[in-house]
């Protein structure tokens, strides 16, 4: 049996070596692939982003399909269920549990996760930078809750003024029924713009969980960096540009909600479910077609004109899963804002965009690099960016 050559040779000693060195002495082409390693997961923790993973499953589905669903079945639901009567069940009564408990104050049930939710994430992704939380993110919640207010007011005021008593004699909607008859009038369905306002705000909104986890590996590696004090313009950490103290903030911001965001998040997922299925009721037992359709398209150009025009624009407030760092590098579901497109490292967040990665030929083992000293390619941004307006979610 012939001897194994040797790795490697000692440079200074002449010495041959079938492993390779560390220490303080070794430089960063020699040590790729020598970063620390995540710790064991926990089987608590495996569970835990199991659930999490089907929570992702349920609310992250195909939006445009999801509001062409929402449409559709608005129109041709509600439309047979003009001339042909739906067999009665427990969601027909309008004293119902869901309803009375969920739907009638649905919005306040979407604020009770989404406040939380976006406070606390939008805060670490700001690094603990409390004036860039408050201009950036906290406006959208309101914005979504002005709208709310304001297009169930239109509707109540369009019946009230356009509508009449069955019987004369009574000229306002509350003396009317009052008076124990009714009032005929215009109705658009509050019930269904709230149901599908509610469910997109909170689809959008929970998009930082994506990658979320993701964070905890880039702290390691840029924590790992730093102690070495290593520094290369070649990095890729989304985290290299952050000070010292924006890194320990986000350390410690990150460590100490992620286990609320999973809590909330869990909780969205399944309200935004529950909404679905009340909005099948609304569709089933409730209102005319053409008042359930129109309070749809009404909730959907909303959330359009905000989440898909206003946010990604350069204009505040920023989209969710914004802040001092972009972590959803590799998620084609992500905005970055138009003005930050024309360089992709110092990109933030905005319009849609699909991120490939530089074509290399470097060959590789299990995600790590075979050779120690490799050049990228320069790669033009043009091949970095898709056309928004192909984007699919």
């Amino acid at each position: 049996m012939s001897k194994r050559r040797p790795l490697r040779t000692n440079l200074s000693t002449g010495v041959n070596k079938n492993f390779r060195p560390g220490g303080p002495d070794i430089t960063r082409a020699e040590a790729r692939g020598t970063r620390p390693t995540a710790p064991p997961t926990s089987i608590r923790e495996i569970l835990i982003m199991m659930i999490i993973h089907v929570c992702k499953k349920t609310i992250f589905f195909d939006i445009n399909l999801k509001v062409a669903l929402y449409l559709g079945s608005l129109f041709l639901v509600s439309l047979i269920g003009d001339f042909i009567p739906f067999p009665k069940t427990y969601f027909a009564r309008s004293d119902n549990l869901f309803n009375v408990y969920f739907v009638k104050v649905g919005w306040g049930w979407t604020l009770l996760f989404t406040v939380p939710f976006l406070t606390m994430t939008s805060y670490t992704l700001c690094c603990g930078d409390l004036k860039k939380f408050l201009r950036h993110h906290a406006p959208r919640i309101a914005i979504a809750t002005f709208f709310w207010f304001f297009w169930t007011k239109l509707f109540n005021m369009i019946e009230t003024t356009y509508g009449r008593c069955t019987v004369k004699g009574f000229n306002s909607k509350s003396q009317c029924l009052k008076a124990g008859h009714l009032w005929n009038g215009f109705d658009i369905s509050g019930h269904a713009f709230i149901l599908i306002h509610s469910s997109l705000v909170l689809i959008e909104e929970a998009r930082p969980i994506i990658k979320w986890e993701s964070i905890k590996e880039h702290l390691r590696n840029e924590l790992h960096d730093r102690s070495i004090s290593e520094a290369s313009q070649r990095s890729t950490n989304p985290l290299r540009n952050l000070s010292e103290d924006q890194v320990k903030n986000l350390q410690f911001l990150y460590d100490r909600f992620t286990p609320i965001i999973r809590t909330l998040f869990i909780g969205m997922s399944n309200l935004q479910l529950l909404w679905d299925i009340m909005l099948v009721g609304t569709m089933l037992y409730y209102h005319r077609m053409i008042e359930k359709f129109l309070s749809g398209i009404i909730a959907i150009l909303t959330w359009y004109f905000c989440y898909r025009f206003w946010y990604p624009s350069t204009i505040l407030p920023e989209p969710a899963g914004c802040g001092l760092f972009f972590y959803q590098r590799d998620n084609k579901d992500t905005f970055r804002r138009t003005s930050s497109m024309t360089s992709f490292p110092s990109a933030t967040c905005g319009t849609r965009v699909n991120v490939t990665s530089a074509p290399s030929t470097m060959p590789t083992f299990m995600g790590m690099p075979l050779y120690t000293k490799f050049r990228v390619p320069n790669v033009p941004s043009s091949t970095q960016l898709v056309n928004p307006s192909n984007d699919t979610m």
